[in-house]
């Protein structure tokens, strides 16, 4: 019962906002005058307090269409303030027009303010932060913004291409397996624990693209945990390299995703750890499995099928949301993408394209780097990815209408008609099943027509 105890004390101050924030200070990151009260005391100066989990109110009235309503300033003219705070952030008050105004009044240098810097917001909520934030450590600010990214689309869409294309599609395949897994029970978890994001304040929120889902654990953790132990799991013996360089990029990799969520405001101390030892344990019993659901994609008769058929299922059964958030579609995203690569695969093996080294030829050597092996490498990854991302934009055009023709949703308003599940489910996992089936088999057909591959 006192072990109980002192594990929950524990779990508690592990997810205290307050270390949060303590963590961002010292890395050189500040709100505006005040902004580190803790909720209460905002609360007694008549300020709202934290949000709910998704909630992205309107800053001091409500938008014109645009998602940024409008202010007046003392000439009678408009100006313009980011619509939502989103989870755990308050409106107004500490983050407010008069923030630099009053700290020159008090007699005190003026911060090195790096403007409005807007976070990358996601299109479909219309969050974004309206702090004023000063920025005291700009190497520290853009490092960890590089290991956010380690955990965001654009990255998968350049690394796992890369992988399958320029080093070892055998190793890629079963990465990308991996990555489904965890992803979708992470995202899954969070769904069932539904604890929100770190308060804020005293948290100063960087990033609010993911402002909208829970928190608890940190898929960012997660995937920063499982793609680089992974990628050492499944090349390490099937290529020559010393071990001691594929721990140095887990640690490295590992430790610049995690803390670069503490970084951001978006996860508390508790959250990452426990999408760091929830991702190990995802690897350590399904690792084993990887090579037969590999071989499974390859060689099965009707693997294509039952691999669309399963991978749909997962995505409308598995969870459902008390209110939307972006966890649903991403994982309908992530489904999709399995689902795409598993099908190119397939049909790869048919075909005899992309065959993978014979068992004699290990370990293999890798290759003397040159400048033509480096220019064949970033040329098919610029064709390749321009590709990937044309199919996107076009299966984008394609399914929305017609998901909403189908289950007769109005269209006019695209931003309401992809919340509806009807429309995301369906968007997401079509156009990225078509974006996976193209990395792993219409742009490898293309290299080999060209003469690329």
């Amino acid at each position: 019962m006192a072990l109980l105890q002192r594990l929950a004390r524990l779990a508690a101050y592990l997810q205290d906002p307050q270390k949060v924030a303590d963590f961002q200070r010292l890395c050189g990151v500040e709100g505006p005058p005040g902004w580190a009260a803790s909720p209460p005391l905002a609360e007694e100066r008549g300020e709202p307090g934290p949000l709910a989990n998704g909630s992205c109110p309107a800053v001091n009235g409500g938008g014109e269409g645009d998602g940024w309503p409008r202010l007046r300033d003392a000439a009678g003219g408009e100006k313009r303030r980011p619509k939502g705070l989103g989870n755990g952030a308050i409106p107004g008050g500490a983050g407010g027009e008069g923030a630099p105004q009053q700290q020159q009044e008090d007699g005190k240098e003026p911060q090195q303010i790096w403007g409005r810097r807007q976070p990358r917001r996601n299109s479909l909520t219309g969050e974004a932060a309206c702090q004023e934030i000063a920025i005291r450590n700009p190497f520290l600010y853009y490092l960890f913004n590089l290991g956010t990214e380690l955990g965001n689309e654009l990255f998968y869409i350049l690394f796992f291409p890369f992988c399958i294309w320029n080093l070892d599609a055998w190793v890629g395949r079963r990465l990308i397996i991996v990555w489904v897994w965890v992803m979708y029970l992470g995202q899954c978890t969070k769904d069932v624990i539904r604890w929100p994001r770190p308060a804020s304040p005293p948290v100063v929120k960087l990033e609010v693209f993911y402002n909208s889902e829970y928190s608890m654990p940190s898929t960012h953790a997660m995937s920063g945990t499982a793609i680089p132990l992974a990628l050492v799991l499944l090349s390490y013996g099937r290529w020559q390299y010393p071990l001691m360089y594929g721990l140095i990029l887990v640690i490295c990799w590992c430790s610049l995703v995690c803390f670069s969520r503490i970084y951001m405001g978006m996860h508390s101390i508790l959250d990452v750890i426990a999408g760091f030892l929830y991702a190990i344990l995802i690897l350590i019993v399904f690792h084993p499995a990887v090579d037969l659901i590999d071989n499974f994609n390859l060689t099965f008769k009707h693997a294509p099928l039952i691999i669309i058929s399963l991978h749909l299922a997962l995505g409308v059964f598995s969870f459902t949301l008390d209110t939307w958030s972006t966890s649903r579609g991403d994982t309908a995203q992530i489904l999709g993408c399995g689902a795409g690569v598993a099908c190119g695969s397939h049909f790869n093996y048919m075909l005899g394209l992309m065959q993978d080294p014979s068992p004699d030829t290990l370990p293999l050597i890798p290759p003397s780097i040159t400048v033509t092996l480096f220019g064949k490498a970033i040329l098919r990854l610029l064709i390749g990815v321009v590709l990937l991302l044309l199919t996107r934009i076009v299966m984008k055009k394609i399914t929305i209408p017609l998901a909403c023709k189908m289950f007769s949703i109005p269209c006019d308003d695209i931003r309401q008609a992809r919340q509806l599940m009807e429309v995301e489910l369906p968007y997401r996992y079509i156009t990225y099943g078509m974006v996976g089936f193209s990395l792993m088999f219409l742009v490898p057909c293309l290299f080999l027509f060209i003469g690329l591959s």
